[in-house]
This record gives structure tokens, sequence and C-alpha cells, in this order.
């Protein structure tokens, strides 16, 4: 089954913003401060140079979203994007949305000059994205990710 994807709007942020809450809970245990994350969706739109969202929707409700952002590539000489915040409604998954998403991607990619790839990351334990990941024909053949992520109170005092 095919759902209808296409680029998030403003009126789309209070969504986001609420599936990427429910996302970091359900993947990671964690809570997200609301206004912290409404301001952060907020900011894809108000400077587009961070990325753009994509929304897949039925009957007019939004039922998964990504965030795509840029990695610039001098092996290709273009942007790869990154598949980010990935939040399908539970009820939904399963269904196809991702591989719409995944396909609409695709499509973007070939048809722009300016794209040269796509990249995600996902949590090593999170085992039934990973299934999708490579049903789809991606894989983790040749990187792996690694990362510094300062906590806030860290930030706060040195």
């Amino acid at each position: 089954m095919s759902f209808p994807i296409r680029p998030a709007q403003r009126k789309d942020a209070e969504t986001i913003a609420r599936f990427q809450v429910l996302m970091a809970q359900e993947t990671e245990g964690a809570r997200l401060e609301w206004e912290t994350v409404q301001k952060g969706v907020s900011r894809v739109f108000d400077q587009p140079e961070h990325g753009f969202y994509l929304v897949a929707e039925r009957d007019d409700q939004i039922l998964a979203c990504t965030l795509l952002t840029y990695e610039w590539s001098d092996w290709r000489n273009g942007q790869v994007l990154w598949i980010q915040s990935v939040y399908v409604l539970s009820e939904h998954r399963g269904k196809g949305i991702f591989p719409s998403i995944f396909s609409y991607l695709q499509q973007l990619v070939f048809e722009s000059k300016q794209y040269v790839g796509l990249r995600l990351y996902v949590d090593k334990k999170n085992h039934a994205a990973k299934a999708v990941y490579q049903k789809l024909g991606m894989d983790s053949q040749h990187y792996e990710l690694f990362e510094w992520m300062p906590s806030s109170e860290t930030k706060q005092n040195p």
C-alpha cells in the first residue's frame, strides 16, 4: 500500500513535535522538554538550511514524519540526505508507510542534481527498524557511527 508523502508545512509543526516526544519516550525512555522540541521543530521551518520534514498522511491525518538534514560529500560533490527522527504512529506501523517515504526520497535523489544519496542511523537495539531498512536495500557495511553529546547539565556547568 502506498501512502501520500508531502513536504511538511508550518501548520504540521505541533504534530511533528508531539511525534518527536513520543519517539524519544518509546525508543530511549527519554522525556524531552516540550518547549525545547517545539522550538527545535520550528527552527527547521524558520531556517530551511537545517533541513526539512516530510509527512505521510491519509484522510488529512498525519501518520508519520521524518526530518531530512544535509551532509556535504566532497567525494560525490553533492548533498547526502540524512534520514532522521522517523516516527510512525504505532497503530499504523507495518503498513508500508516508511517504504513509501523511502521511495519518495529515492525519487528525489534520482531526479536531483544536488542530492547524491541517503543515510540514516538507528539504535543498535531497534531490530524492527533495522529489518525494514535492510529490506529496502540499505546496509551498514561501510561505517559505524560515533558521537559525543554533552548533557544539558554539562553544558550549563562545565
